[in-house]
């Protein structure tokens, strides 16, 4: 048994088991909007800003919560708006 069949069976089990892969899209905006939310929050802790500060947090790990790539994307965006408005 090759190295890519023994893959293919562990993936195959993985499946079976109710679990999959996120996409490549979900990891690219998991990995954008945390490096986002770790910007806004170093901006709330320098500017003394407690809501930027915790919308920071909330950029970081939200993506652990959500497993669908178009919510991901909508609480992403949702989220940076809300820093930007409260930005002062």
């Amino acid at each position: 048994m090759g190295p890519n069949l023994k893959i293919m069976n562990e993936l195959k089990t993985i499946q079976a088991m109710g679990f999959s892969l996120p996409t490549p899209a979900y990891l690219f905006g998991a990995f954008l909007f945390s490096i986002l939310g770790l910007a806004a929050y170093r901006y709330g802790r320098k500017t003394s800003l407690e809501i930027p500060k915790w919308l920071g947090v909330a950029l970081m790990f939200y993506p652990y919560a959500i497993s669908a790539t178009w919510l991901l994307y909508a609480v992403g965006v949702a989220l940076c708006i809300g820093v930007y408005l409260y930005r002062r």
